[in-house]
């Protein structure tokens, strides 16, 4: 598949079939995303591939409550189909996405990604703001997993709702006390077609050229 053609393709998904992954797959996918750039190249990601039907049942009992409590804070579970008030387009997806957790055992592989902590380049800890930096040396890995379950033909969604329960999950897979949550992606074979592309913002909404709220575009040039 066309790395372009891979971006604007991979969605969240939400439903699989009841068909197995291959294990072949999963480690071409792990092969090929490696290449991920990463602090001083320390390469900080580590990956748990879950497939024991008992522990992706007891990694779905540790995400629901999250889940929950998340659809309570935003007030989505208040939006139902018929109410003409409600956006249509996002009452579809919070109701897939409350359908994903709530059979989210039933997902065939489970990729539990951690970062060894030591590893992380956190260059924004002295400001005062939420630092983000540091996930610069995890994440780029994530979405590398994500292109090359795309290329596989599988499908992902990607969530981060498990991170809540780190010490309950690092209990579960044993994970070593410097390795954080980063991720969650629940994988398998996609139930539905694969769309041809992606609704997002254009790029005149977030690219400027030189100064914030100049829109870039090929033809804008410096001043």
């Amino acid at each position: 598949m066309d790395l372009f053609e891979a971006m604007r393709c991979a969605p969240t998904s939400r439903y699989f079939t009841e068909q197995p992954v291959a294990p072949a797959a999963i480690e071409r996918v792990l092969e090929n995303a490696r290449f991920a750039p990463s602090g001083g190249n320390r390469q900080g990601w580590r990956v748990v591939v879950v497939r024991d039907a008992q522990r992706r049942a007891a990694l779905a009992e540790l995400y629901l409550p999250h889940w929950r409590a998340y659809l309570a804070r935003t007030a989505a579970a208040g939006l139902p189909a018929g109410d003409p008030g409600s956006d249509a387009a996002r009452t579809r997806m919070v109701r897939a996405a409350n359908d994903y957790a709530e059979g989210l055992a039933a997902v065939p592989v489970h990729l539990v990604v951690g970062v060894r902590l030591g590893d992380l380049a956190v260059t924004d800890s002295g400001l005062r703001r939420q630092s983000i930096v540091g996930g610069a040396s995890v994440y780029p890995f994530v979405q590398n997993l994500l292109l090359a379950l795309r290329a596989e033909g599988l499908g992902a969604a990607l969530t981060t709702l498990l991170i809540p329960a780190e010490q309950a999950v690092r209990g579960l897979l044993a994970l070593p006390g410097d390795v954080a949550l980063a991720a969650h992606i629940g994988v398998g074979h996609r139930a539905g077609p694969w769309p041809r592309r992606l609704a997002r913002r254009p790029v005149e909404e977030f690219a400027f050229s030189e100064r914030y709220g100049e829109p870039f575009t090929a033809g804008s040039a410096p001043p």
